[in-house]
């Protein structure tokens, strides 16, 4: 196989493994959210809400605990247990953050909760995980590139199952 390819899928195979907490905080929060929203049901002053109804404590909550708890396994196989730690985290609690600011945003675009705001929904969370995990390792620019971009198909995909087995309306 040609050197190239196996650089990419390397890099592939690794760009995935350094998201899982983001990937599966993002979708624990979706399968296990539902209830108080983060924003208390608040309008700002544009008389609109500030996150929505599908940004709520219970999803952010869990979402954070499950990407903790992935970075936390992962710090176990590598042998770096506290950046693993600190890496789910900030991964996990990242994404959920920047998933709530993507909900800010299209709410003051006028965006109804449940509306498809195209690559903003798929890279919200993946931006706010980003921003987080920066904190504790620096990530190569070429490694962002490549994690934005295939995140948007990641995300597509997984939003494409969630909808297919019930958990979300839509398909987007």
């Amino acid at each position: 196989m040609d050197s190239s390819v196996v650089s990419v899928i390397n890099l592939s195979a690794y760009a995935i493994y350094f998201m899982l907490p983001a990937y599966l905080a993002n979708v624990t929060a979706l399968a296990f959210g539902g209830g108080k929203p983060l924003d208390f049901n608040h309008n700002l002053n544009d008389g609109r809400r500030i996150l929505g109804n599908g940004v709520t404590w219970r999803g952010t909550i869990i979402g954070t605990i499950i990407g903790t708890t992935i970075g936390l396994v992962q710090g176990l196989i590598t042998g770096n247990i506290i950046e693993g730690f600190l890496l789910g985290l900030t991964l996990g609690g990242g994404a959920l953050i920047g998933d709530a600011c993507g909900s800010f945003i299209k709410r003051r675009l006028n965006v109804e909760s449940g509306r498809s705001a195209p690559i903003l929904d798929q890279l919200d969370f993946v931006v706010g995980a980003l921003v987080f995990a920066s904190l504790i390792v620096v990530i190569p620019i070429e490694m962002i590139m490549f994690i934005l971009v295939i995140s948007v198909f990641l995300h597509i995909g997984a939003n494409i199952i969630a909808y297919l087995l019930g958990l979300k309306k839509v398909w987007y």
